[in-house]
């Protein structure tokens, strides 16, 4: 899987899941220069949506800012996750295509068991078509 990857810091848990997404055989596509939060969260939504990556994951200090960068390109349905569940439901229930993580306030292991849990639910559940159909509507 292509996965975009961006995040305006870096320390032991952006590192962690960048090693993570590395070692499941993922191509990371990352953005050429650094940049501000809201660039980097809209350089990952668009790179989901034009195709060039399957999935995005953005971090910043709390995640929300590169979330809702990411959420102003259409098409795009990020979700912001600190749990396992969380994440596993963010792709169930609302077909997240871009996760979103704090970099300051999970721990490494428990990103990458976020990351998983977002990356291992391929499908959305098909009881919440309509209602994933209605987020798309303005």
């Amino acid at each position: 899987m292509r996965i975009a990857f961006a995040s305006d810091d870096e320390n032991e848990t952006t590192r962690a899941v960048v090693e993570a997404l590395a070692a499941a055989g993922h191509e990371i596509v990352r953005p050429g220069d650094a940049g501000n939060w809201p660039d980097l969260g809209r350089f990952v939504g668009q790179a989901v949506v034009d195709g060039r990556a399957d999935y995005g994951v953005v971090m910043c200090w709390t995640g929300t800012g590169t979330a809702i960068a990411a959420n102003k390109v259409p098409g795009v349905r990020a979700a912001l996750a600190w749990d396992p569940w969380i994440a596993k439901g963010a792709r169930l229930w609302n077909d997240a295509n871009v996760l979103a993580m704090s970099l300051k306030r999970l721990a490494p292991d428990v990103a990458v068991e976020v990351l998983q849990a977002f990356l291992d639910t391929a499908e959305p559940d098909p009881d919440e078509a309509a209602n994933i159909a209605a987020i798309e509507r303005p």
